[in-house]
């Protein structure tokens, strides 16, 4: 296959993350999320946690206009703090698109690499009684907790995603798929997105006649 990379962003609860691990495995390639924040706080300096926090804390903004964030990506609506966490984790994920295949969960990840021609992304979703089921049996949340999750973890990447990206992370003029992680479950969408990646990725067409979705 050619070199790629896949962004993935996701609803809380739609199962993204682990859905995109197993793509990873699939494919043989690398998966990154937490550990981009992990890196980020090395080269920063600071506690994990701290980082984790700094990027909840991105406020809502109301422009969508993508030109004007291209141009000025940093606004007033966060503090110098969380503006240099995200220039750091930029900096991590173009250099982890430059060296390797790979799958990239999150952390605006589509926006930063939204010129590169071998990039596919795609936005993970699900209906609400089936986030609140994946919460309560696959992440084993309380029927409460798992309904304040999706609420509170949902608002804060978008607002996240909008402050940096411009663009809700959902926005189809961004995305090259959005599925629906029911209709398949979690094993076959992980399948069923990962033939996708071998069709759209394939050195010869041909490669893709022996892996049937």
């Amino acid at each position: 296959m050619k070199h790629f990379v896949v962004t993935i962003q996701r609803q809380f609860g739609s199962m993204g993350r682990p859905i995109a691990k197993r793509m990873s495995e699939i494919l043989g390639v690398e998966f990154y999320d937490r550990d981009i924040v992990e890196a980020a706080a090395k080269r920063l300096e600071m506690p994990v946690d701290v980082v984790k926090e700094e990027e909840e804390r991105a406020k809502p903004q109301p422009s969508s206009d993508r030109f004007l964030r291209m141009c000025f990506p940093l606004s007033d609506g966060t503090n110098s703090t969380q503006d240099e966490i995200f220039r750091v984790q930029k900096s991590v994920i173009e250099e982890i698109a430059k060296r390797e295949s790979c799958i990239i969960v999150g952390r605006c990840s589509d926006f930063i690499l939204g010129n590169r021609p071998d990039c596919m992304h795609i936005f993970i979703y699900a209906p609400y009684k089936q986030r609140v089921y994946y919460s309560i049996h696959e992440l084993g949340l309380g029927d409460k907790e798992a309904r304040h999750m999706i609420h509170e973890v949902d608002k804060a990447r978008r607002s996240y995603h909008m402050q940096y990206a411009g663009f809700a992370p959902g926005d189809p003029r961004f995305k090259h798929l959005l599925i629906d992680s029911s209709l398949f479950g979690i094993e076959g969408t992980a399948q069923y997105l990962a033939e996708g990646v071998r069709r759209k990725f394939a050195d010869d067409p041909e490669e893709t006649e022996t892996h049937g979705i």
